[in-house]
Order: structure tokens, then C-alpha cells, then sequence
């Protein structure tokens, strides 16, 4: 075994790799850009590096940088995580011409498979069932335009370097190709260093599976089953789960093989996915090979018992795999649940900031918590806004869901807008719950997953009027009575009148305080808040319903934690909104800080509601700002590759 190893990562898988090394007594060295000088990887290592300036290019995807890092520290082995160098062929034949162990596949097993391309062209040879599609090396647009006909609509572009999500797009129609195109090749040369593309079929209502693959030194292969990735959007995972409901023993021992057959065809040796697509009649096709350690790992650590960090430090040592094919068995069932910083209700934007309040889910036997970031932490524009994964496990399907949504019920956070309130009714779902998976099953639910029906009740409103009133009226018992701003006069408590704004309603609310608790008018219902505030909890009781949880005040925000999903309230100044439209009335802003990467029209454009205006890159994806209604484009206040802030003004429209 190692005695020191480099982790060429950052984030919720450094710490990962840093856990395991821990409790092995292997010496852990960070690496660490300008953006991550005081993150949780560098305060985790034994010992940490400076690499460079915030931008991954200049960083973290500079191979020499962290050869030379490795060096420097005596570090034996570089384990690459997942995403930026994990799967650079170069870069693993650097490390073993340097005489440092790449903790992954041989450069030739990622080349072979790294490339989706070569992939294809290899599977098809070894009889593995392929999606149709064009893989070749041909990147004209009008060829690539052509062989997208000729599949027929729909069909899926994909990167061929890369996975993630990342340079990936649906296409509908031929009209839609190029500007689809043109967006994938940006994406995936900004992310993988490659602009090549493939062009696929879109299976319909499709299931998205994938195998586990070992392989060591010695010759050994053994698959650790299946997880279903079914649940996306815009072709990046969201819940994972192990195994796949609904798999049969047949089709996963042909899953299986197939997987492991394409392992040996390669000379695999690590930790990889092989990846399916499968229909509703039970059918699969290979989609692609990583060559690393998959986000969603811990689900199949939980169901086997296994700890594939560990297994890839022994096997990169050069020793044998721990268990045979006939040792490994299920046991139970996982469920993971990626905890991002974005705003669901606006198209998943990703968010940044300061995490100045962050509570998680406690560690024990039926929860994990993989998190790269903690309370104080700041989410910035430079990376992927994961702040954890939250990862459950129980004897049965039906159990673990239960415990997930517990789990996310449990979930805290100011500071960024978080996917936690989307994730809990994700898996309330119908089509969750009962295992009806696809690709589209977001789509599907829209209208369940929509925030709009959960505008909260008469009793949530006056909870929030009186936290937002009282809730940091309450000291200690040894505080002195003249602290208290409870409103009290000679002649009896005065109402404090509160207007509070959730989900773009507006209420005014009157709050009166009483001899044990407080009396809130909600327009014509007076409702009995009974109970005490102590400190940021609360512990009430509203008619027949008691409420309990934990509030916090973010300037004129208040969030509200309880046994629900988690709300927030604005206390409603109409004099500053007023200011706002008059400076903005005339605008669009950005919607998160990033870098602008086109123009689509031209100034003094009449367009229609919904046409793309401008075209924005934020944490390795690309975002249409789109018009918000029909109406005239003025002119533009930024060009193509200026950086721009959060809420920094873009376009002057004007609405018909």
C-alpha cells in the first residue's frame, strides 16, 4: 500500500479520497486553485498546493502543475477523482513516465474507451448492442446535419470526450441541428479539452443503467451490478439508486457480461461504469465507458458492502481484488440524491455565494452525507455547485425512500438557493414512488414538481409573520427586559403589521402579541400561535397543527426549516421594489455571474417571447437568456467573453 498519495481533485470527491486514505493511515497531499485556498480539501490533507488561478484551465486541468506538486511532496500515487484529469490518457502516461502510479485504467484502456467514438467501434466489434447513430470522424455540420436526418428526429448530440451532461443535446428537428451543435461543441471543448461529436438515436422513454466494472493487474474482472441513473435533467443525473427496480436475474447477468466483457476486451484494471441505455421492453444498448469512479459510487458501496476507493488504492498497489465474482452479493437498498447549489424553479440556474447556514442530515447507518463544503464555505462560479450527496440505505426500496425523504427534510441551507425543496417532492412522485423510470420522468411530473402548489397555508403564513416580528425578540432568561422588542406599551401590546412575499405572492399580515403566544389576522382568518421561541427554534402550536423547526434571518429574507419542505418568506418593501423597476425596468439582468459567450441577434431586433437573445457559460454549462416576452431589442451592454456578475445588466428590451 501507498504511504502518501496526491488527490488531483477537489470538492466532495477530494474529501471523499481523503476519508479512505484516513482510515487506512495513507498520507493525503490537496491541491488547490486561487478559488479553493481555504476550502474543505486543503483544511482535510495532510498537506496542500497551490496550483494557480481560479479557472480549471489554469488549475486544475494543468497536468504539469500537478506532476510537479506530486514530486515535490513525495507523493507515490495521483488519484485523479472524477471529472477535469480522470479520464486524460496523456496525463496517465505523464504520471508513469515521471514514475508516479496513475490510480486508474492504463492510458490505453482510456483511450479505447474514453474516446465514445473508439468506444462504439470496439463494442460493435465485440457484439455488443449499439444504439444507431454516427460515430465516425467526420465534424462538418452539414454531414453531421445530414446523418441526423437520415437516423431520424429525435436524435441526441453527445461529446465524444466526455459525460456529464456536458456538450449533450436533444435535437427535435433538422432546423434545430446546427444552433444545437454549435452549443455542443463549445460545451465539450470548454469541459474535455475536444469539441468531436457523435449523433445518436433518442431512444424513447428510455432507462438509463449502468454496471459496475473491476479489473486488476492480474487478470481479474468482476462486476458489482447495477445502478439506475434513469432520473435526469438536461442529461445529468439527479437521483440514483441501486439495485435497478424491476431488474430481473437474466438481464442482469446479460448486463453483466456484457459489461465485464467490454472490461477484458480493453485490459481494464480499476474502478469503470459501463453504460446502457435500456427500453421498456427490456432491451439494452451500449452508450459509453468511464474510465473513473462514478459520482454515484456510494449506492453500490452501501447494496455490496465494499469501499471502491479502497479498491482502487490496493489494486493500483498492484494486489489482487478483494473479492471474487461469487463473494459479491446485494444486500438492501440505496438511494442517492445530489444536494446542489441552483434554482430549480428558474431552469436549474446554478447559485453562488456564502453557505452561512448550513445543517445536513446526521451520519449513521441507514444515512450518508458526502459533502465538499461546510458552514461559512462559498459556493463560487468556477466549479460545479454540488454541495453534497446525500446517500440513503435500508433492507427494501420502500424503506429507503422513506429514509431519503427524511433525509431531505433534514437538509439546511442559506446563503445559495439549493434543489433540496425540488428533490423532496421529486421523490414524492407517483412515478418515483412506484418505480415508473425514464429519462423524461422530470417532464413527465412537471406539473407535480411545480412550486407553485405550494404556496403554503393560512398557518404557514402567520408562523412566518411571527418569526419574521419576534423571532429575534427572545433573549436569554438572564437578559435584561429593556432588550426585548416585543412591542409592549402601558396600554397593552401594539399590532405589528408585517407584508410578506413567497412564491410571488404578496400578503399583509397583522401580528398582536398575547399572554401565551401571539394572534395573527391572515386577511380574514385570526389565527392562536401558542408557544415560545427559543433562540432560532421554534416549537408551536397553531390550532390543531404543531409545528417545530428552526428559522434564520438573511437580511430581508427569512427561511423556515420544519418537518415540510423549507420555505422562504421576503419581507415586502415596496418603496425599494419601486427603485428596482425604475433602474431595471428596461433590462434583463444575469441570472448568476459567468462568462457570455454569444449574441444571438441583433440590436433593434423585433423578437417574440421565448426567442434565445444571448448565450452565457456558468460552472462548466451553457445558458440561454432568453426574451421574456414579446418586443424589441435596444442593444446589448456586454460582448461575447465578458464576465459579468450576478444580476449585472445585459440586454436594454423593451416589452410590446
Amino acid at each position: 500500500m501507498f504511504n502518501k498519495i496526491l488527490i488531483a481533485n477537489r470538492g466532495e470527491i477530494a474529501c471523499r479520497v481523503i476519508a479512505t486514505c484516513r482510515r487506512l493511515g495513507v498520507a493525503t497531499v490537496a491541491v488547490y486553485s486561487d478559488a479553493d485556498r481555504n476550502a474543505r480539501h486543503v483544511r482535510l490533507a495532510d498537506e496542500a498546493i497551490h496550483i494557480g488561478p481560479a479557472a480549471a484551465a489554469e488549475s486544475y486541468l494543468r497536468a504539469e502543475v500537478i506532476l510537479d506538486a506530486a514530486q515535490r511532496t513525495g507523493a507515490q500515487a495521483i488519484h485523479p477523482g472524477y471529472g477535469f484529469l480522470s479520464e486524460n490518457a496523456d496525463f496517465a502516461r505523464a504520471c508513469e513516465a515521471a514514475g508516479i502510479i496513475f490510480i486508474g485504467p492504463p492510458a490505453s484502456a482510456i483511450d479505447a474507451m474514453g474516446d465514445k467514438s473508439a468506444a462504439k467501434a470496439l463494442m460493435q466489434a465485440a457484439g455488443v448492442p449499439l444504439t444507431p447513430g454516427y460515430h465516425g470522424e467526420q465534424q462538418e455540420p452539414a454531414f453531421l446535419r445530414a446523418q441526423a436526418d437520415a437516423i431520424g428526429y429525435p436524435v441526441l448530440i453527445k461529446a465524444s470526450a466526455g459525460g456529464g451532461g456536458k456538450g449533450m443535446r436533444k435535437v427535435e428537428a433538422s432546423a434545430d441541428f446546427d444552433a444545437a451543435l454549435l452549443s455542443c461543441q463549445r460545451e465539450a471543448q470548454a469541459a474535455f479539452g475536444n469539441a468531436q461529436v457523435l449523433v445518436e438515436k433518442y431512444i424513447e422513454r428510455p432507462r438509463h443503467i449502468e454496471i459496475q466494472v473491476f479489473g486488476d493487474s492480474h487478470g481479474n474482472v468482476v462486476h458489482l451490478f447495477e445502478r439506475d441513473c434513469s432520473v435526469q435533467r438536461r442529461h445529468q443525473k439527479v437521483l440514483e439508486e441501486a439495485p435497478a427496480p424491476g431488474m430481473t436475474a437474466e438481464r442482469r447477468a446479460a448486463m453483466g457480461k456484457a459489461a465485464t466483457d467490454a472490461a477484458r476486451a480493453v485490459g481494464y484494471v480499476g474502478a469503470g461504469t459501463v453504460e446502457f441505455i435500456a427500453s421498456p421492453s427490456g432491451e439494452f444498448w451500449f452508450m459509453e465507458m468511464n474510465t473513473r469512479l462514478q459520482v454515484e459510487h456510494p449506492v453500490t458501496e452501501l447494496i455490496t458492502g465494499t469501499d471502491l476507493v479502497e479498491w482502487q488504492l490496493r489494486v493500483a498497489a498492484g494486489q489482487p481484488l478483494p473479492k471474487t465474482q461469487e463473494q459479491l452479493q446485494i444486500h438492501g437498498h440505496a438511494i442517492e440524491a445530489r444536494l446542489y447549489a441552483e434554482d430549480a424553479d428558474r431552469g436549474f440556474l446554478p447559485s453562488t455565494g456564502t453557505l452561512r447556514h448550513l445543517r445536513l442530515p446526521a451520519s449513521s447507518t441507514n444515512v450518508r452525507v458526502d459533502a465538499g463544503v461546510e458552514q461559512g464555505d462559498a459556493i463560487t462560479p468556477y466549479y460545479d455547485p454540488m454541495i453534497a450527496k446525500l446517500i440513503v440505505w435500508d433492507v427494501d426500496r420502500e424503506r429507503a425512500l422513506q429514509r431519503m425523504q427524511q433525509a431531505l427534510a433534514q437538509c439546511q441551507v442559506v446563503g445559495v438557493t439549493t434543489n433540496a425543496a425540488f428533490l423532496r417532492r421529486l421523490v414524492m412522485t407517483g412515478s418515483f414512488r412506484h418505480a415508473n423510470l425514464d429519462t423524461a420522468l422530470i417532464e413527465r411530473e412537471g406539473e407535480a414538481l411545480d412550486v407553485r402548489h405550494l404556496a403554503g397555508s393560512d398557518n404557514d403564513w402567520a408562523l412566518a409573520a411571527v418569526l419574521a416580528v419576534h423571532g429575534n425578540t427572545h433573549p436569554g432568561n438572564d437578559a435584561s427586559p429593556w432588550d426585548i422588542a416585543d412591542s409592549w406599551r402601558l396600554t397593552g401590546p401594539a399590532a405589528r403589521c408585517v407584508t410578506l412575499e413567497h412564491l410571488g405572492r404578496h400578503r399583509p399580515l397583522q401580528v398582536r402579541q398575547c399572554a401565551d403566544g401571539w394572534q395573527v389576522q391572515c386577511d380574514d382568518a385570526c389565527i392562536n400561535v401558542i408557544g415560545r421561541l427559543t433562540g432560532d427554534y421554534y416549537s408551536l402550536q397553531l390550532g390543531e397543527q404543531l409545528l417545530r423547526g428552526q428559522f434564520v434571518h438573511e437580511g430581508d429574507a427569512l427561511h423556515v426549516f420544519g418537518s415540510g419542505n423549507p420555505q422562504r418568506f421576503t419581507l415586502h418593501d415596496p418603496v425599494a421594489e419601486a427603485d428596482t423597476h425604475a433602474d431595471h425596468g428596461g433590462s434583463l439582468l444575469a441570472p448568476m455571474p459567468g462568462r457570455v459567450v454569444t449574441l444571438l441577434v441583433e440590436p433593434g431586433s423585433s423578437v417574440t417571447r421565448g426567442t434565445p437573445l444571448l448565450v452565457m457559460e456558468a460552472m462548466k454549462m451553457e445558458h440561454t437568456l432568453q426574451a421574456p416576452a414579446d418586443g424589441t431589442v435596444h442593444g446589448f451592454r456586454a460582448k461575447a467573453g465578458d464576465q459579468v456578475g450576478d444580476g449585472a445588466v445585459l440586454v436594454d428590451f423593451e416589452a410590446d
